[in-house]
């Protein structure tokens, strides 16, 4: 298993945090074992999933070669979760995935944490999260590994970045949760800080600043929170996410940049109606970065990402969905045609933006089994990984890509 770890605790010292939680969690699910409770067998879940997927695109690269059609997408995970007593629950979650040149054989700690409830009435309950937590970044962030939990193959990229996604996905830290039942309505909240995943990823580095250097960006103390509300049982969702992400630039030899400091601050709005055959969902998002003493060759500055999609799906029959969804992304809201950018740097000013229009539809065969096939015509190559599309120059900023998926779970 690849290791993931904090940098410096309250102690300074530096720790593998895959390892020390997965030991937390063998010490005391030893102990439950021991113990013979009938709560703990009573609440022993296991799970897994499985999918596998084929990407083909008419010009540029996505999850592998996918010009001549790649098989280079693979999803499969293991969880374990039960309680040694009552309010308090242990769960865990690794992964397997092959996503390209993104991930060619990545194996991770997804999450692993103690949620302890110490409040929990008719009305609502409090607790904590304490470990590698998963983000309540938006709607779909927390589940989007799974592919039955996914409203399409992939998810809307202006929000929920392929490229970057370990990024997002988790702090290793502890995350607050409250959730309170009124007469006109359900609040959630969850809210925490931690050091976040994700930094020392190679095609992180390449994204800001072009390429591999001697040296990684060092997770720093952040903090993310949403808030959300539920009418008539999630009926209408509407939602709210901010977050605070730091983090540190540690150059080493031959390095042109300085020990730097990049600040990133995305702020989610959330909206969704779930009928009884239409789903309807939008998100609109802005994504604010200060980069701060990287030296002479990346001068301090500040820019303000702007995304959002709306998508639809439609039940015609209980196992077959179809959706569809225009998605949109600009990486500086002040230069969305990306000619600014392209004047400065002498890049392709498409890889500033995107916009992409899909289509899919989706089979449930069985409770366990599903397919789906899906269409997307993207103009632009904004979202597009470096790791797998270089400098672009021969990219193109108008194509097409054609995806289908199969997925088991149990």
């Amino acid at each position: 298993m690849n290791s993931v770890r904090i940098k410096r605790g309250w102690a300074g010292k530096t720790v593998k945090a895959d390892l020390v939680i997965a030991l937390l969690l063998l010490a005391v699910s030893s102990g439950a074992v021991a113990g013979d409770e009938p709560l703990w067998r009573s609440s022993l879940q296991f799970h897994g999933f499985l999918s596998q997927g084929f990407v083909w695109t008419s010009a540029n690269r996505w999850y592998g070669d996918s010009e001549e059609g790649s098989l280079d997408f693979t999803e499969m995970g293991l969880n374990l979760s039960f309680r040694p007593v009552g309010p308090l629950r242990l769960a865990a979650q690794g992964v397997f995935r092959r996503s390209g040149r993104l991930n060619p054989h990545e194996v991770r700690l997804d999450y692993a944490l103690a949620d302890y409830t110490f409040l929990s009435t008719a009305q609502g309950r409090l607790g904590i999260m304490l470990g590698r937590v998963k983000n309540p970044l938006g709607l779909y962030n927390e589940t989007r590994d799974v592919a039955f939990t996914r409203p399409t193959i992939f998810l809307p990229q202006s929000v929920y970045f392929d490229r970057t996604r370990n990024f997002g996905l988790a702090n290793d830290g502890f995350q607050f949760y409250g959730e309170y039942s009124t007469a006109w309505g359900d609040w959630f909240l969850r809210a925490g800080a931690g050091w976040p995943n994700g930094t020392r990823d190679k095609e992180f580095e390449r994204l800001i600043l072009g390429r591999n250097w001697d040296g990684e960006f060092e997770p720093r103390l952040s903090g993310i929170g949403r808030l959300v509300y539920e009418y008539q049982g999630g009926m209408v969702r509407l939602a709210v996410t901010g977050a605070i992400v730091n983090t540190e630039y540690q150059p080493g030899k031959n390095n042109p940049f300085q020990r730097g400091w990049l600040a990133f601050k995305p702020v989610i709005f959330s909206a969704q109606y779930n009928g009884e055959k239409l789903t309807i969902t939008g998100e609109y998002a802005l994504r604010f970065s200060k980069f701060d003493d990287f030296g002479i060759y990346f001068p301090d500055q500040s820019v303000t990402g702007e995304s959002y999609y709306l998508q639809a799906s439609y039940r015609i029959v209980p196992k077959v969905e179809v959706v569809g969804r225009y998605d949109v992304y600009f990486a500086d809201r002040d230069d969305t045609s990306g000619r600014k950018y392209a004047k400065l740097t002498g890049n392709p000013r498409h890889k500033r933006f995107a916009r992409d229009w899909t289509a899919g539809i989706r089979w449930d065969i069985t409770p366990w089994w599903m397919v789906r096939a899906e269409y997307h015509n993207v103009y632009g190559t904004g979202w597009l990984a470096v790791s797998e599309n270089g400098d672009f120059s021969d990219a193109r900023k108008r194509w097409h890509m054609f995806t289908f998926l199969t997925a088991f779970r149990f």
